[in-house]
């Protein structure tokens, strides 16, 4: 068969479909790194210049990387390591230590992390150090060539970087800075973090020894620029397999991001949230309902994705309790209502909930005390009722003070949209709200 026909062939529907959502899905999951980050150019410039004067002339140095969430801050770093990878020296020479303040969360955790990132666990084998300064140093110094004049360079990476200012002392970052600073081995020192006030958590001498280099990312798309995003991130490539089935698709994508019902939606996404990661959410859910019986985004799918993306998650879960946790759940709203948000505890719900059975000259809600507790149990396993600390555990369970962890809005949604709810429950709970 010629070249020419074979282009002009065309795919099952079925197999289309198959194709379409194996390359959209690798577009919005598996985020693949872009030539050149947009609009971030004097920032990629100014990183890698500095990263390069680590890895390649032995130079330390420290940075902050600043910006709200999805903003590009990790992507940005990515960038750079990769197009400094591409040099000789670095390649050969550059060691990489990440660590993240959400995982390493004392400075013991962080050390064995660094041991295990350099590959020194060998050589530290069952040294006892006297402090963390003494242990570190004894690691930059295991990296030093065969001359012992010149180490190799170290680029750690410090995601979260806030977090590690919550450290007892500070000391991880008293003594990565330090040795940045004091050019005792060729350093970098790289954090990244969402808190514009991250200089004010450290303390003075941390504070001195940090190069107070900082790099600002500020996310800020206009809407039509987001509008053309979500057509990018859902339009097929010039070499589809099937090329009518890609230009009607990229047609019904035009189409859809035209569609005021869908850019009403798109609109309420990008006022929430200007972030990528939610708008990738958001189209994985369109992607998601489309079949051989529809073979394109609609405006009604996004709006059914836009509805699970904002749904509310605990008031979801109020939707498959019991009456008789809905009974509790009511009694703590009365008692939030009535002490003005103090905790409470089972006791007190309990007669709560009594006094709305005495009401009742026949209830059906009568249950004994054991029942009523494994109701409240499930309602702390749940989440939604959390224990005010955790030396209650010598407290006897029914005197254990707890807090609410919903608020009237959602108690009264679930109220709505229970499965046949009794009416005296609802009018109850009315009361309560009123």
């Amino acid at each position: 068969m010629s070249k020419r026909k074979i282009q002009e062939a065309h795919l099952p529907i079925g197999e289309c479909i198959t194709q379409v959502q194996e390359i959209l899905r690798v577009r919005l999951c598996h985020q693949q790194l872009p030539d050149r980050p947009e609009g971030l150019e004097t920032q990629h410039k100014h990183l890698l210049e500095l990263l390069k004067r680590t890895a390649v002339h032995g130079e330390s140095n420290s940075v902050l990387i600043v910006g709200p969430r999805g903003a590009g801050k990790t992507m940005l770093l990515k960038c750079v390591l990769r197009d400094l990878l591409e040099e000789k020296e670095a390649q050969k020479n550059l060691l990489q230590v990440h660590l993240n303040g959400l995982l390493q969360t004392d400075d013991r955790i962080a050390l064995k992390e660094i041991t295990r990132q350099l590959h020194l666990e060998n050589v530290v084998g069952d040294k006892v150090f006297g402090s963390f300064a003494e242990n570190l140093a004894f690691l930059l110094e295991a990296l030093k060539k065969g001359d012992r004049s010149s180490s190799r360079p170290v680029l750690f990476v410090l995601d979260e970087f806030d977090l590690f200012a919550h450290h007892k002392n500070q000391t991880l970052l008293y003594n990565l800075l330090d040795v940045s600073q004091s050019a005792q081995a060729p350093v970098a020192v790289v954090g990244i973090t969402c808190r514009l006030d991250v200089l004010e958590l450290l303390e003075k001498r941390v504070k001195s020894r940090f190069s107070h280099r900082q790099i600002h990312l500020l996310s800020n798309p206009t809407f039509p620029q987001y509008l053309a995003q979500v057509r990018t991130q859902l339009s097929l490539p010039a070499d589809f397999p099937d090329a009518q089935f890609a230009e009607d698709w990229n047609a019904s994508v035009k189409t859809l991001v035209e569609d005021k019902s869908a850019v009403d939606v798109l609109q309420r996404h990008f006022n929430s949230s200007k972030d990528f990661r939610s708008m990738h959410m958001l189209l994985m859910l369109c992607l998601s309902r489309v079949s051989v019986a529809k073979p394109a985004v609609k405006p009604a799918d996004l709006l059914e994705a836009s509805r699970l993306c904002f749904s509310d998650a605990k008031a979801n879960i109020l939707h498959g309790l019991s009456v008789l946790e809905l009974c509790l759940i009511i009694a703590m709203k009365h008692l939030n209502d009535v002490y003005e948000g103090e905790p409470f505890n089972l006791q007190m719900v309990h007669n709560e909930f009594k006094k709305f059975l005495q009401r009742k000259s026949n209830s059906m809600y009568n249950f004994e005390q054991p029942v009523i507790m494994k109701a409240f149990e499930h309602l702390q396993q749940l989440e939604l009722i959390r224990p005010l600390d955790s030396s209650a555990a010598r407290i006897q369970r029914e005197y254990q003070l707890m807090r609410l962890m919903l608020d009237h809005s959602q108690i009264m949604e679930a109220l709505q949209k229970y499965p046949q709810c009794p009416t005296d429950i609802k009018q109850w709970a009315m009361s309560a709200f009123s």
